[in-house]
């Protein structure tokens, strides 16, 4: 092979897709320099500007045989490191939603936890309160509550009066507020 140094660009397009490694060793020595700072002119990282320099290096070394680089290398390696900035832009992007979506995730997903813990734990304690009333007390109390039944139904169905059932039902408010209200003051 002719001095790698005097091939023009076709010429060493043509040797490296061939497979000679000194024709691409004359590529990264004539064009690293300019795109490693075209890199960083773009990027403002210089440690970025390096990777995307060194992944345009492998990845024309690695497909060198299945390429098409046409008149001008030049060209050709400024446009391959535009792509992987652009690249590297849009994945920077993602990623970068992806932390700000996860980190939402943290704060609320354990609040909803947290909240469903504590909801749970309120149902149940409300329900143990409810357990604890006198018997005729609690079920007037569930017939109206959990059953949603009127006043008069209840009545007709334990066969009491009204009276007693607005009573029973008054009652049962008070204790179980008096029980609840320092359970919901920890829950809230």
């Amino acid at each position: 092979m002719r001095q790698s140094a005097a091939l023009s660009d076709q010429e060493l397009a043509t040797a490296l897709h061939d497979g000679d490694f000194s024709a691409f060793g004359e590529i990264y020595e004539r064009f690293w320099r300019p795109l490693l700072a075209h890199s960083i002119r773009l990027l403002k990282d210089e440690e970025a500007a390096m990777d995307v320099v060194q992944d345009v290096f492998a990845s024309l070394w690695e497909k060198r045989d299945t390429l098409v680089i046409g008149r001008s290398v030049s060209a050709f390696l400024y446009t391959c490191v535009r792509n992987r900035i652009f690249d590297r832009i849009a994945r920077d992007k993602v990623h970068d939603r992806y932390l700000a979506e996860l980190a939402i995730y943290y704060t609320e997903g354990a609040r909803y936890t947290d909240e469903a813990y504590r909801e749970k734990e309120l149902s149940r304690a409300i329900d143990q309160e409810i357990e604890a009333l006198p018997a005729k007390m609690r079920e007037v109390f569930e017939l109206s509550r959990r059953h949603e039944f009127s006043y008069e139904k209840i009545a007709f169905t334990l066969d009491i009066s009204d009276h007693t059932v607005k009573k029973q039902i008054s009652n049962a408010l008070k204790i179980l507020r008096a029980k609840l209200s320092t359970l919901m003051m920890m829950f809230f």
